[in-house]
């Protein structure tokens, strides 16, 4: 019976630590790139976007750290936006929210039925549904006197779109850490740019979120991210080292060795002599 609680207490010890080491990491790299990026300012309100899913609930959890421990003053605002799809459990956010002891607001737009009506079955419903979601946040974020609006965008969601970019819209382009809106007002952030998607997870999983099922949509296997996904999950298993590598490659620039001459002036410069 000794042999048997011991051998629980070390086990329950090890996940303990574990645990302990994700929450380290994560904390690090987000707080690496709040540092790096500057995502946020003394008196700041950050208006935190949460949909239910671990990548939102993990920024918001540590950001109410940050904001307990920071040399700076900022506040948080926890935001949903409620876009009526079919089984969308209402109450789950609210409690959270309200147990978390955070400021929030339910915004409800019926975003769902207007996608529904303008995508054929079978479509892909995402484009016209984020562009939806991203005016409805932008004007909450103005409504309640945000200065930033927090996204939980993590590493493999802006290596994901780097390679999206590049194969379906030919453009070398990402998600950035920082960025102002084209109408300049409001600027998003996302503080977890640092942060893996797999840490996140087992972050996520140990802190036991009410998570939200993102399958509300239907499934679509065939998304364009989906398949990118898939092919870095593919390289990752095959070369460890090659994802970690290209989102490197993503920080060192050199704009002189590309051929874009509207940011680089091919005409202009001379050689030494």
């Amino acid at each position: 019976m000794q042999l048997v609680l011991k051998f629980s207490y070390l086990k329950m010890k090890k996940k303990s630590n574990n645990f302990n080491k994700i929450e380290k990491k994560i904390r690090r790299l987000a707080g690496k790139a709040i540092d790096d990026f500057n995502l946020i300012d003394d008196n700041d309100k950050v208006m935190v976007c949460v949909s239910g899913g671990k990548d939102s609930y993990t920024l918001l959890d540590v950001l109410i750290y940050f904001q307990k421990i920071a040399p700076i003053n900022f506040e948080l605002v926890a935001v949903n936006l409620d876009q009526h799809h079919p089984g969308f459990p209402k109450s789950t956010l609210p409690n959270y929210f309200k147990e978390s002891k955070i400021p929030y607001k339910i915004v409800s737009q019926n975003t769902y039925r207007v996608v529904k009506e303008k995508i054929p079955d079978g479509k892909t419903m995402c484009g016209l549904c984020s562009r939806l979601r991203r005016g409805i946040l932008y004007k909450t974020a103005l409504d309640i006197g945000a200065t930033k609006i927090a996204l939980g965008h993590h590493r493999n969601d802006i290596i994901e779109t780097f390679f999206l970019n590049i194969f379906f819209s030919g453009r070398i382009k990402s998600m950035p850490p920082k960025l102002l809106s084209d109408d300049k007002k409001n600027v998003v952030i996302r503080p977890l740019a640092y942060c893996e998607e797999r840490d996140i997870k087992k972050y996520s999983n140990q802190k036991n979120f009410p998570i939200i099922p993102c399958n509300l949509c239907g499934s679509q296997e065939k998304l364009q991210r989906v398949q990118i996904k898939k092919m870095l999950n593919q390289w990752e298993r095959d070369y460890p080292d090659r994802v970690q590598s290209i989102f490197k490659s993503i920080q060192k620039v050199e704009i002189s060795h590309l051929l874009d001459k509207n940011i680089f002036n091919f005409n202009n410069f001379t050689r030494s002599v």
